[in-house]
């Protein structure tokens, strides 16, 4: 019979981060369970203070009965508490990079207010109401005040696994690219969802690159991110207040010379999505329409017939 392993993993990390170990292990030996502890991960909007002994009931109360335990730094010093609070239930104990603390008083003050001055700038979250609808509005007001130097989104349904988020930023960050989006139709990208919303996705994103000539593979995945300079120069130029707003903001940097960027993302569909799918392609094929005659090609087109009919 396979024997339990839990696995609790390092501070800002989720459970994810140990795939690479479960890879390696033995179905035949080993059955998995990798945890989000509180403030991580599914578990990020946890009640308010985080303490060891509430990580100790997290564990107790979703591992099994019997289970060998295995933590990566923080991980490990929750599965040490985990250990101590019930060792009848931990058969093994396997600690990575994990140490007790630090022993000068002096070292420890000054990693006490470095962890202070982190934890601040973490929590340093920012709420911002608009009374009017519209993804494109909420994004172009939010950037546009933004300081930052990357700005991003993801959609509030969460279908977007976060171990993407720092692919997504890390090339903005270094200067390597202007934009950069999550796309679910990479060879590499992993994505649950239903033939039909897979058919109208692929639809679309065709239709981008035989009308608009998109050199991007996906314009609706909701997980992108833009250096905030480059966002304060395309913003004013994109017209489109709600869903279609990603892709005029994409098609634009596109035609500006921008760099983008694509990073294959693991995704679920939510199947209690309030978007209203017809209503939504109706707008989209408007805007499409507009952004083809916006092109000189098409202008030159447009008068020519004009002048043709006067």
């Amino acid at each position: 019979m396979p024997e339990d392993v839990v696995l609790l993993h390092g501070f800002s990390g989720t459970h994810r981060a140990w795939d690479g170990v479960v890879a390696h292990l033995s179905p035949e030996r080993y059955r998995p369970l990798g945890l989000d502890l509180p403030g991580h991960g599914s578990f990020a909007d946890a009640e308010r203070p985080i303490t060891f002994a509430g990580c100790v009931d997290h564990v107790l109360t979703r591992a099994p009965a019997c289970f060998a335990l295995c933590g990566y730094s923080l991980g490990g010093r929750v599965a040490l508490h985990v250990a101590l609070a019930a060792p009848e239930r931990v058969t093994r104990l396997v600690l990575v990079s994990t140490t007790a603390g630090i022993e000068d008083a002096a070292e420890r003050a000054e990693r006490n207010a470095a962890d202070h001055r982190l934890a601040r700038e973490l929590e340093r979250v920012e709420a911002l109401h608009l009374d009017q609808k519209g993804r494109g509005r909420a994004l172009r007001a939010a950037w546009s005040a933004s300081t930052a130097r990357v700005v991003a989104y993801m959609d509030v349904d969460l279908s977007t696994d976060l171990d993407a988020l720092l692919p997504l930023v890390a090339p903005l960050l270094s200067g390597h690219s202007d934009v950069a989006i999550g796309t679910r139709l990479a060879s590499n990208a992993r994505v649950v969802r239903g033939p039909k919303r897979e058919l109208i996705s692929r639809g679309y994103n065709l239709l981008l690159k035989t009308t608009l000539r998109a050199g991007f593979s996906d314009a609706q995945c909701g997980f992108k991110a833009l250096r905030t300079d480059v966002a304060h120069s395309v913003l004013p130029l994109v017209e489109d207040q709600g869903w279609f707003f990603d892709t005029e903001l994409l098609v634009l940097a596109q035609r500006q010379g921008m760099r983008i960027q694509e990073v294959a993302v693991d995704w679920i569909d939510d199947p209690d999505s309030r978007v209203d799918i017809v209503r939504t392609a109706i707008t989209d094929l408007r805007g499409v329409a507009r952004l083809r005659l916006a092109t000189p090609v098409a202008r030159f087109v447009l008068i020519g017939i004009l002048s043709t009919l006067a």
